[in-house]
């Protein structure tokens, strides 16, 4: 799963936020029929992207938790709100191959990320689909290709 957002603020929280947003671990779920689930440990990644767009990625379990974290459900910056921030985000969208973030995600947890004086422009979703592990130890497994 990818979240794709502009961070705003003060650029020394801006990059605390992003730090937190490295930091973080999720566990990626892995299944395969006939067998109980297992999971792997990963690192959530921050990618960088033109304009200062940011994408975010991690396991799909987690996108309610993502989304209430960075607020996507809010508007944090009404006066920033005009058409032609709208016009610009339905394009950078189009741009980028995202879609518009679902509206009726759970908000009954979030990551613990230290976001003080930083608001999230956001932009949209990305979504992965879903790969067999061909070698290793989880082979046959299932999981999202992330």
């Amino acid at each position: 799963m990818h979240v794709v957002f502009i961070p705003y603020g003060i650029k020394e929280k801006v990059d605390l936020l992003l730090r937190d947003m490295q930091c973080q671990k999720f566990q990626l779920k892995c299944w395969k029929e006939g067998q109980p689930d297992r999971s792997i440990w990963m690192q959530g990644s921050l990618r960088m992207l033109p304009f200062g767009v940011y994408e975010y990625v991690f396991p799909r379990e987690y996108l309610d938790h993502v989304l209430t974290t960075l607020k996507f459900h809010e508007v944090q910056y009404p006066q920033y709100q005009g058409f032609k921030l709208k016009t610009a985000l339905t394009f950078l969208r189009k741009f980028l191959m995202a879609k518009k973030a679902p509206k009726d995600f759970k908000r009954d947890q979030s990551c613990i990320w230290i976001k003080e004086h930083v608001a999230i422009i956001p932009i949209g979703i990305r979504e992965d689909g879903n790969i067999v592990e061909p070698a290793g130890e989880l082979v046959g497994f299932t999981h999202e290709a992330i």
